[in-house]
């Protein structure tokens, strides 16, 4: 049974990131899915590819894999880029804008 630890990335609905700086530990499937001949589902006999334990830091998932003996592999998060602008919001209403402003 092999576990991967890492740091989610922010959801497409999100514009900060206040949920996604905690660090999940997710298990790895040990088998294939196979698909239902009759109804088409997908499924698997892994209980253990349901499970998905979230931590605040990342030594603390490390130290829960470690105390209970499960291999993990930790994927490092890529750094994001800020996206900060001089005038910041109030700039799409500037009254001295140049240009004619249009959506």
């Amino acid at each position: 049974m092999r576990a991967r630890i890492y740091q989610p990335a922010k959801t497409a609905m999100q514009s900060g990131t206040a949920k996604a700086k905690g660090w999940v530990l997710e298990f790895a499937p040990a088998t294939a899915r196979e698909v239902d001949p009759l109804m088409g589902w997908t499924s698997s006999d892994d209980m253990d590819s349901q499970v998905r334990l979230r931590f605040d830091s990342r030594q603390a998932a490390q130290d829960y894999a470690i105390s209970r003996g499960i291999a993990f592999d930790v994927v490092d998060p890529h750094a994001r880029r800020p996206n900060i602008r001089a005038g910041g919001y109030g700039e799409n209403f500037a009254t001295n804008r140049k240009g004619v402003w249009t959506h």
